[in-house]
Order: structure tokens, then sequence, then C-alpha cells
């Protein structure tokens, strides 16, 4: 396991000002040798995390959300599949959120990512989340205004609407901390330039045509104001017991062996354990042992 990846640099707990225009997008080095080292690395990190997810689902006290914010082409995807890929499916469920239904928009704006927050012994992982609603929709504000269908006298005041959701996130994360289920929230930080590039290479490879639509480049357009959108929102909503990881995204590689890092390192935290065994259950398991064996 490398010992070279240093959490605490990427960590926000909201006791300092975040400054996104300071927050690194690249490493000085990479925190591997070569190709082969990465995947080395990367398979040892999945590894304990598969053996760390079968001991908090024998233990079943806890649960861990995982959240993935980022601009468009940061590599959450291809992040959520490389640090998951050796764990067993049943422990890990993978959400995903988009332009909301109109169900979805008959509710309140946590209700839809509420039904999907992880049983105990189960990593949750959200491919955005009800942070959309801070980030998004404070970008395109039309959202709330003319689109979620909220009490005019709600809408007239945006930036109580913001304070609210704030507020309601802040709500939310401490009382799922208090009921076992850990939060770890990671902002992919990629640069403007690497996105654009990142862009011009789904356009040449046809099999990634796919992957670009028009929204892409519109939303391009609004750089700044989703860099202002996650500053604040982090700083908001940044807490010892629900941080954000702001995570250098321009390098795939590095991203995902850091982002691996800290979820290993959250999980080792919990220190659960396997149930133990008292005499009653020991002699059960015996008889258990005798009855098989008697079949044969």
């Amino acid at each position: 396991m490398a010992t070279n990846i240093q959490t605490k640099s990427y960590t926000i707990t909201g006791k300092q000002p975040f400054h996104i225009a300071s927050a690194r997008t690249t490493l000085k080095s990479p925190l591997y040798k070569n190709k082969k080292d990465y995947r080395k690395l990367l398979l040892e990190q999945t590894e304990e995390l598969d053996e760390l997810q079968n001991r908090m689902y024998a233990h079943d006290r806890y649960a861990m959300l995982i959240i993935f914010q980022a601009m468009d082409a940061a590599g959450k995807d291809g992040t959520i599949s490389a640090v998951t890929s050796g764990v067993n499916p049943h422990g890990v469920v993978v959400s995903s959120f988009k332009r909301p239904s109109a169900g979805e928009l008959d509710h309140d704006f946590l209700w839809r990512t509420n039904q999907a927050l992880p049983q105990r012994g189960r990593l949750g992982i959200f491919n955005r989340s009800y942070y959309e609603e801070v980030l998004v929709a404070r970008v395109h504000p039309e959202i709330v205004t003319d689109m979620q269908r909220l009490p005019e006298s709600s809408t007239t005041d945006l930036a109580k609407v913001w304070r609210s959701r704030y507020e309601s996130i802040r709500s939310l994360e401490t009382h799922l901390h208090a009921n076992g289920t850990e939060v770890v929230k990671f902002f992919l930080n990629v640069s403007k330039e690497e996105q654009r590039q990142r862009f011009l290479a789904r356009l040449d490879t046809p099999s990634k045509n796919w992957k670009f639509s028009e929204a892409d480049v519109k939303e391009r357009g609004f750089w700044d104001d989703y860099m202002e959108a996650y500053e604040k929102c982090i700083n908001e909503t940044a807490a010892p017991h629900a941080p954000w990881y702001v995570i250098p995204a321009d390098d795939k590689r590095n991203m995902r062996l850091i982002v691996g890092r800290i979820i290993l390192q959250r999980l080792r935290a919990l220190k659960t354990s396997y149930p133990t065994r008292d005499k009653h259950r020991r002699e059960s398991l015996e008889d258990f042992r005798r009855q098989l064996e008697d079949e044969a």
C-alpha cells in the first residue's frame, strides 16, 4: 500500500474557510511509479475495501454514504467503478441522480435521495446527489422558481432558499451520523482546460461520442458561477462528522488512489468486528457440523 498519500491536505471540515481558487487540480508528481504500479496499488485498496465492507456488514451497526460531485468529465463514473471493482456487489449500491422526474418534483428536494440511503452494513454511493439543489439550481435559479412548483411566497427571496437548503442538508447529515451512517463527500476538482481536452477526446473518439451533448458546452459558459456555488456549498456544509474531500482530478489515476485511501481510512475508523461466538453458539455450530457430516 502506498504510504505517500496524505489525505489531510484534501480534507475540509469547516474549521477554516475553503477557497476554491487555491484548491489544486493536479499534483506535482504522481502517486504511482508506472501503470503496473498503479494497478497494484488500486488492487490492494479494493481488496482491503472488500474485507472492511464485509466486516461492516457482519457488524451491522454502520452504513456509509459516499457522495461524488463534480463538473462534467471530471471522472465520477470511472472513479466509482475503479474504487469499488473488487467489492462484493451485495455490499455496494450506486445511485445516479439526473434531472428529476415529474413524480420526484412533487416531493421536497431531499425526498428522491432519501429513498436511496444505504442500509446498515452497506456502502451507498451517490453519483450526484441532493447537493445538485444548491449547485445546478443556484447557477440556474429558474429550476427553483419555475420547475419545482414551490409556493410563490417561498421563492421570492432566493438567498433565503439557499440558506434553508444548506440548513436542511446539515440537519440531514447530522441525523445520519447520529444514526450510524458515515457521510463521505468528494468534490472531484478538474480544471477548465482539462475538461476541454476531455470533451475534445469524446468528440474525436467514436465510441465516446455518446457521452457528449450540447449541454456540456453550454454549461462551460457558467464555469465561474459553478465555482462560486461549489465554494459556498462546501463552506456551508463541511463539518468534522461530514467533511468534504476536494480531490485533484486532472490525473484520474492519482484521483482514484486518493479517493480509495480516504474511503479506507473512514472505514477503518469505524472499528467494526465480526460477531464473537459464545459457548452456546459454538455448541450450535458443532451440532450443525455433525448433522452435515452424518449426511455423508
